[in-house]
This record gives structure tokens, sequence and C-alpha cells, in this order.
């Protein structure tokens, strides 16, 4: 059938409607909506903090064979002072985050060994043979031995770890239970991370704050019982604490109740022997000043300043609600937090217990004279 050149031009005019930009009235998605506020405020846009910092929740993992120079620089550009790179033992078997663990600190002695520091990791494989728990407890001893300030336990253990029969490990399975003594025992803190934000377990739908969040990273959803209720995981992270009086845990990502200090509130008071870190968390505290101020300044000696990926531009946003007072300014995430952050302006003398006075005193081996008074 042959077709008119009218007719084709109008199919092309058609074509070309169809692609062509929304117009004003037409509807809006939430992912395109971004309105530039027209709030008139003070702002205090800080690209350094205020004091030297510690930054207790970092990860390098190339920091066995990278020149660490530009890192240091980077460091310097923000004011951090200290670096722990949680990431000890990198990735792979135990003979193989053996040889990164050595690298790693041999990097670091060669640089700057004052400015960065190595936590330790369990390799999980095997589990459940004979010897296992003694081998486990022997390597972590030796790490330390070797230079490695605390110990750093991934959310994989309660989520992805099995023993040798196939069944998932427990975040507080008693085979377990000979490694957070000795951390005790060896006077160094064991820095966990158990589950995710609750919202990853929630239905997907427009009640959920982190829709944009699981729909950029579906990966990040997980079904009501996946692997098991939210709460289980919890409950089996705080069993540890619970078991081991004597041992330190800094209980990462503020233990996921930073949208419910409340709750924070009493498990601080049961557990004496937990401190929080505020990684990936700030979004939170930002959009309730007044009840983060309070949190702060009642568990000022038990928080520390973490911060978790490596992204320096983001560290403005932590400096910014932590020191300032301003008001109505964005995260630097929209997907994480599509509210507005409010600034907490602590003081002096809490500021300096988050930044650094708390980590010195339960890391050990950090060199204090980097640090005002």
């Amino acid at each position: 059938m042959k077709i008119s050149r009218s007719v084709l031009l109008l199919l092309l005019s058609g074509t070309c409607m169809a692609q062509s930009p929304k117009t004003a009235d037409m509807p809006l998605g939430f992912e395109e909506y971004d309105p530039v506020s027209t709030l008139k405020v003070p702002e205090h846009k800080l690209t350094r903090s205020k004091f030297p910092f510690i930054d207790v929740h970092n990860h390098q993992f190339q920091m066995d064979k990278a020149d660490l120079r530009p890192l240091v620089a980077q460091m310097d550009s923000l004011n951090m002072q200290v670096m722990i790179n949680l990431s000890g033992r990198g990735w792979g078997n135990v003979d193989e985050s053996t040889r990164f663990f050595k690298a790693a600190a041999d990097n670091i002695q060669k640089t700057d060994p004052k400015r960065l520091i190595l936590f330790s990791n369990i390799n999980f494989e095997g589990i459940g043979e004979p010897g296992w728990t003694d081998r486990a407890v022997k390597l972590l001893a030796e790490d330390v031995k070797n230079g490695a300030k605390g110990l750093k336990i991934y959310k994989s253990l309660g989520f992805s770890v099995k023993d040798n029969t196939g069944k998932r490990v427990q975040v507080d399975d008693s085979r377990l239970d000979p490694i957070w003594a000795k951390c005790g025992e060896l006077g160094i803190p064991v820095l966990i991370h158990t589950a995710d934000p609750k919202s990853f377990w929630d239905p997907m739908d427009r009640y959920n704050e982190r829709w944009l969040e699981l729909k950029l990273h579906a990966g990040r959803k997980r079904d009501a019982n996946n692997p098991v209720p939210w709460a289980d995981l919890l409950k089996e992270q705080h069993n540890v604490f619970r078991k081991h009086p004597k041992t330190t845990f800094i209980n990462a990502h503020m233990g996921w109740y930073p949208n419910d200090l409340n709750k924070l509130d009493s498990l601080m008071q049961v557990f004496p022997n937990t401190l929080v870190e505020i990684g990936a968390v700030i979004a939170e505290l930002g959009r309730q000043p007044r009840a983060s101020r309070r949190f702060f300044e009642k568990y000022q000696d038990r928080i520390l300043f973490g911060k978790d990926s490596w992204v320096p531009s983001e560290y403005s946003t932590y400096f910014r609600v932590l020191e300032t007072e301003d008001e109505y300014f964005p995260y630097h995430k929209k997907y994480h937090a599509f509210w507005r952050m409010y600034g907490i302006g602590l003081p002096d003398d809490i500021l300096k217990k988050v930044y650094y006075k708390n980590a010195l005193r339960i890391i050990p081996g950090i060199d204090k004279s980097q640090f005002p008074n």
C-alpha cells in the first residue's frame, strides 16, 4: 500500500511529538521532582571538620599495593587525622587475606603508621569443622600482634554465612563465643554490622521511605523472612552483647535505630559495653536535630565518628549536621534521603569526644599527641 506524502509527514510529526519533552501540565514523577529551595537562611558549607577526627568506619580494598600518599593528602584536606580501614584482610580465603593483611601493614609502615590503622576480619569458611574456632582465635591473636587494633564483622554474618553443613550461622552462634571473648582479653573493640535498614524488609510500596533506593538497587530488597525477620537478626546481635559484657562492641550504623532514638537509648542502657558509630545514618540524625542533640548530650562518651563509603566530598554533610545550626539543606544522595537536613550544633566538648576522644579511649595504640586536649 502506497502512503501519500501528506500522511507520511503527519506520522513523522506525531512521532516527534511523542518524543518531545514533558510540558508543565504533564504528570511529574517523584524521581524527576527536584525543586530548588527559595528559603533564605544562613549557610555554612563546611569542607573540613572543626577538629581533627578519627574515621572508625572506612574501607580501602587496595591498601596492600596502592600508593597511599594521595589517600593521606585527601585525609589532610578533610582534617581526618586517622583512618581505620575495617577491611584489613581484604577478600579471599585465609591465605589470600593473610597476604593482603601483611602487605597492607607493610605499606602503612612505609607511608604513615600514625595515620592509617587496620582492623582484622574473620574468614568463616569451614566453620563447624573440627578445630575451626581455635584456628580463628589464633589467627586473630596473630593479627593483633602484627598491628591490628580491632575486629570488624561484616553483615554477611547472619545473612549469608553458612557452616559446613549448609546451615545459616546466627550472629550469636556459640562457636563464635571464644572469638568475642578473645577480643575482650586482648583489649580490642569489635565493630559489628548486623542487618540493614528495616525498610529493606518492608513492602516496596508508596509508604516505604526507601522506595527510590530499592528501585535503583533492587538487590537490597528482602522478603519479610529473608533470611529471617529483621527483628530476629538484631536479637541475635543483642544476645552477643549480653553474653560478653567484658568485650567492647561498636554497633555500626547506630544499630539501625537512628530513626528511633528512644529505642536506641534503651539498648544503650541495657548494654553498657556498647558504643555506636554514625556511618551512613547522618540523614536520620539531620532530620531530627533536637532529638539528636539530646541523644548526643546523653551519650557523648559512647558515640564515634564513622562514614563508611569513601567519597571525600560527602563528609561535608556530616560536618554540617554535627557542627552547624544550618536549616533545611540537602543530603548528598536523594535516594537515601529525599528530605532536608538540619544542623545539631554540638558544643566543642562533645564534638571533640565524637571526633576523636572516644575512639582514643577504646582503640589501642593510636598516637594521642596528634590531637588537641
